[in-house]
């Protein structure tokens, strides 16, 4: 068995009818590259086959009244694929529209937590030919970094159906009895004392060193500090989507005439495209808008009293200088907000968000979320954070997904109340893909904010001339 770290139930804690903590990535697929030609059944079996040796795919969740401490993961023994890979076909004339539509409907539809956390849809009926395949993942299972190299091992370098590494299928997420459950989990709790008296000196230290930032100019903007939007409220369980993709070298060519890295382009292209998104609507604030952005901390030397599990992310907050016209300006703006954010965020013990984690308790924190939630106190409280924005490396070659060559990839993370709105960017094979997910109350139509995205490129683009 594995136990689910304190940030990996975490996720588990915090899920509700409306507010749903799993990870989606829509893949667009060109058929005609699977070998012997594409059938529904044969890429089903393809995957049975692969994740034979992939236990991720095959590990559900175990607990009991007896363990006092997070859930563990365990091997399905009755593992069924046709539980997970469903097959569909978008309705006529089958373009990006009602792909959106139908993908936003499955967002909003939790996963089935007696089972392996996670399910495949495989689309068809798409008007140019291709097929598309929606994943989604549990955000306990899985962060961005480990949703990226699961998907990788269902990937070759051609479209021939490799072999099978023999060691891997004879992997399991092993199993738990009550007794060992209960003991293990009391021995987890047992070690809490020593975590919390590492823990405490450092967190104290957080606010003065945040402080003397402050005042240095330094800092990353403080939490509960941004403005309020449309997106900034209690959310629902219903969600709007859609998604974009234009070219990786747009971007560099960016990156080198304005001195910055590319993901200060990404989050400046992104501010442009909220600054006229919500201008058009009349809801643009005076102050800038506060990302928060995920920062993988795989890699790290991990203590182990305080962290284990798949989840290993911190976020970093960082404004968007959305209250600035003139793109340009705008850019190089935000290139100096990001480096102080990092420079900020990167002087942290990146130990001390999952270290707390640990301490969560479940009972607790899912009646404070239905509270939180049924008294819509997002409305009631100083916004946190506007939105999440994610920007992931991809590979920059071609890819084959089950035989597959895979065209795009959008990956796109969860919405949270308070902050409704999540835009994820993932370059792949020469393209960026740009997916948003939003609280469909909030953000109805996503698709002028995609729209807007490609202007700003274009804008950039033009003053690079």
């Amino acid at each position: 068995m594995e136990r689910l770290s304190g940030l990996d139930a975490s996720f588990l804690y915090l899920e509700s009818r409306s507010q749903l903590m799993h990870i989606i990535g829509l893949i667009e697929l060109d058929p005609n590259t699977v070998e012997g030609g594409y059938s529904f059944e044969k890429m089903r079996d393809e995957l049975e086959r692969r994740i034979a040796g992939l236990p991720t795919f095959r590990r559900k969740l175990r607990d009991s009244i007896l363990n006092i401490d997070h859930p563990v993961w365990v091997e399905d023994r009755n593992f069924d694929i046709e539980s997970h890979v469903h097959r569909v076909a978008v309705p006529s004339p089958g373009g990006r529209t009602e792909l959106a539509d139908f993908c936003a409907h499955i967002a909003g539809v939790p996963l089935d937590r007696s089972k392996p956390l996670w399910e495949m849809w495989v689309i068809e009926g798409l008007a140019d030919g291709k097929i598309a395949v929606l994943l989604r993942m549990h955000h306990a299972g899985v962060d961005g970094v480990t949703a990226s190299d699961l998907l990788a091992k269902l990937c070759t370098f051609s479209p021939e159906t490799p072999e099978l590494d023999e060691e891997s299928l004879s992997h399991s997420a092993g199993d738990a009895s009550l007794a060992g459950l209960a003991v293990d989990g009391a021995l987890q709790v047992a070690r809490r004392p020593l975590s919390f008296a590492r823990l405490l000196p450092k967190t104290a230290q957080v606010p003065f060193d945040w402080i003397a930032r402050a005042l240095r100019n330094e800092a990353m903007p403080l939490p509960f500090r941004a403005p309020r939007t449309p997106f900034n409220g209690s959310i629902t369980g219903h969600r709007s989507m859609a998604y974009t993709q234009v070219s990786l070298a747009d971007i560099k060519r960016i990156k080198n005439q304005f001195g910055v890295k590319i993901n200060d382009v990404v989050l400046s292209v992104c501010a442009g495209a909220l600054r006229g998104y919500l201008d058009d609507l009349g809801e643009l604030p005076d102050k800038p808008l506060v990302a928060m952005v995920p920062v993988s901390v795989h890699g790290d030397n991990d203590d182990d009293l305080v962290t284990q599990g798949t989840n290993k992310v911190t976020g970093m907050f960082t404004k968007l200088a959305t209250d600035i016209e003139d793109p340009v300006q705008r850019i190089t703006t935000v290139g100096e907000q990001v480096r102080k954010s990092k420079e900020h965020h990167g002087s942290m013990d990146s130990n001390l968000f999952r270290g707390w984690a640990q301490f969560v308790p479940s009972a607790t924190m899912g009646v404070a979320m239905r509270l939180y939630a049924s008294q819509e106190l997002a409305e009631k409280h100083p916004v946190l954070y506007n939105l999440v924005i994610s920007n992931v490396a991809g590979p920059d070659f071609p890819l084959y997904y089950l035989g597959a060559k895979i065209e795009a990839m959008y990956p796109l993370g969860p919405v949270f109340h308070g902050a409704g709105m999540n835009i994820t960017v993932f370059s792949q094979d020469g393209q960026l893909n740009i997916g948003v997910i939003a609280c469909k109350e909030h953000v109805p139509d996503p698709w002028p904010l995609m729209q807007a995205f490609e202007d700003e490129v274009k804008t950039l683009l033009e003053a690079c001339d």
